[in-house]
């Protein structure tokens, strides 16, 4: 008897253990489609995923020393994989954008809410010199999804 009850004890053990340290592999993050607050709520990043490409654009407000139009940075390159996403824009006045972080859950329950979504990483501001030399400046930055209003659903 106590061999078996030795044998039962081990199986029981080992399925237990089991069955504590694996689970699920974690959930990657949803779609990332939809607009981001970029830098101040005045800018928009805008993200079109489609399997693992990313499109869309950056709309930056111009300072009222420069001009009052809006500049559109058109993504030129961008993917991703898993949570991870990479993205660099097309060059207007001799700056352009890259971004390199992860796509993750955020606050909001639904694309209606407020940061439903985040981008978290480093992006860079590129500005290029009259010689060509790129002078990157690096921040460590959280895009936060712009909920979605009722019309953007049709």
């Amino acid at each position: 008897m106590t061999l078996i009850t030795a044998l039962l004890f081990l199986t029981f053990k080992t399925v237990s253990a089991r069955n504590f340290t694996s689970g699920p592999p974690p959930q990657s993050a949803p779609d990332m489609t939809g607009e981001y607050e970029f830098l101040s709520p005045d800018n928009t990043l805008a993200i079109l995923e489609e399997e693992g490409k990313l499109k869309g654009y950056i709309d930056v407000m111009q300072g009222e020393e420069e001009s009052n139009e809006v500049l559109s940075y058109p993504i030129t390159i961008g993917t991703r994989g898993g949570d991870h996403i990479d993205f660099k824009t097309a060059k207007i006045h001799e700056k352009y954008y890259r971004f390199q972080g992860s796509v993750a859950r955020g606050g909001g329950h639904t694309p209606k809410d407020s940061d439903f979504l985040r981008l978290t990483g480093d992006l860079e501001v590129v500005t290029v010199d009259m010689a060509g030399q790129e002078h990157p400046e690096q921040h460590h930055v959280t895009f936060k999804w712009k909920p979605r209003s009722e019309n953007d659903e049709d």
